[in-house]
């Protein structure tokens, strides 16, 4: 190497004393270090620009991730060069391999950097291009984040093998150990591995996300869903307090997510009074009319109104219909007029809501007796 630079210097005229030699050797790899960044810092500017009028994600992502990496392996390289320069003027061997250990270490740590930031780049793209789509196409920005931990993750352990085998390490050995050693911290940390694979299978189903109503009709979980870690899960309860779940929880119990209900459903059972009985069928019949046509009720969902018993004090009959709405508030909106109507469409045709009565019938010999 040092022989190929002399000979490149005195062949554009330019001879130097062998007392400063190693110091204008070390200047001219330093410069050529400095105009190969320059040169890269040009490109890549260029090739952003072209970039932007893309309509690509993927050409973005990899030049913004390359630029940092590329300039410190130039750097890199150039300073094991100079380095290396250095130690043939010293005659250290030893030095010379420990600089070739470093440049393998040096760019393997570079190229799994420009690795991890082309993870981060592309997930924020395809993010910022998705964040507005809806219903199958839609993307969850927590499932993202949960796939790109786990690719940084695979990088970081890939990388420290690798820089382990460069330094001489065995890594059959580490794998060796590692393979034992997991075994005993499975043993030992079942309930942390549990809800470590719960929270990746939240983030891989998506029963729920952040900001999701659930419940579960087996432990009394019920409230919105405030944040989704690794370990656990908090629910925000309505009485406004925090809740905090393991996420191995979720593996053996049921869960509701009412956020996702299509409509809300008005079940409601109506008496009215036993003298009404005639009054029954047109009652029923001009209900169910006035439900079929009410702008608040899905008319494709199920709808009925029917007499459903003879009970103690009553005739009864029931409503079955769905809301168009699935807003909490606005349900009961709906319910509360459509509930004063049919009191209003009973009185309109002579009846009247039903309440617990006594009768009390006293057969017509006793009160002969009593006179």
């Amino acid at each position: 190497m040092r022989e190929n630079l002399l000979g490149l210097l005195s062949s554009i005229g330019i001879n130097i004393d062998e007392r400063w030699q190693w110091a204008t050797e070390l200047f001219v790899v330093v410069t050529i270090v400095l105009v190969i960044n320059l040169a890269v810092r040009v490109v890549l500017g260029y090739m952003e620009r072209g970039a932007k009028h893309s309509k690509n994600v993927w050409d973005d992502a990899l030049i913004n991730a390359a630029g940092a990496p590329i300039r410190l392996a130039v750097w890199i390289i150039g300073l094991v060069v100079a380095g290396r320069l250095a130690a043939q003027q010293s005659e250290a061997a030893q030095i010379l391999e420990w600089l070739s250990t470093s440049r393998g270490v040096g760019l393997t740590l570079c190229f799994a950097w420009f690795l991890i930031r082309l993870i981060r780049e592309i997930e924020q793209a395809v993010w910022e291009r998705n964040r507005h789509k809806t219903g199958d196409d839609a993307m969850d920005k927590h499932s993202m984040e949960a796939i790109s931990k786990l690719v940084r993750a695979a990088v970081m352990i890939t990388t420290v093998l690798v820089v382990l085998q460069t330094l001489g390490f065995s890594v059959s050995g580490v794998l060796a150990f590692g393979g034992i050693g997991g075994i005993a911290v499975g043993f030992a940390a079942k309930d942390i591995l549990a809800n470590f694979f719960g929270g990746l299978f939240i983030y891989l189903d998506k029963p729920f996300v952040v900001g999701d109503w659930i419940k579960s009709p087996d432990q009394d979980i019920e409230g919105t869903v405030e944040n989704i870690g690794w370990r656990r899960t908090v629910v925000r309860r309505f009485d406004k307090r925090p809740l905090y779940v393991p996420n191995g929880t979720f593996n053996n119990i049921s869960v509701e997510n009412p956020s996702r209900m299509t409509n809300r459903r008005i079940y409601e059972t109506i008496g009215v009074r036993y003298c009404d009985h005639e009054a029954v069928t047109l009652i029923v019949d001009e209900i169910r009319s006035y439900l079929e046509n009410h702008e608040e009720i899905d008319s494709g969902q199920t709808l009925i109104v029917n007499f459903n018993a003879f009970n103690d004090c009553s005739l009864d009959f029931f409503i079955y219909t769905f809301t168009k709405t699935t807003a909490w508030v606005e349900y009961h909106k709906v319910k509360h007029a459509i509930l004063l109507d049919v009191y209003e469409i009973i009185r309109k045709r002579g009846g009247d809501m039903a309440f617990p009565t006594t009768t009390l019938d006293i057969p017509q010999p006793l009160v002969t007796q009593g006179q």
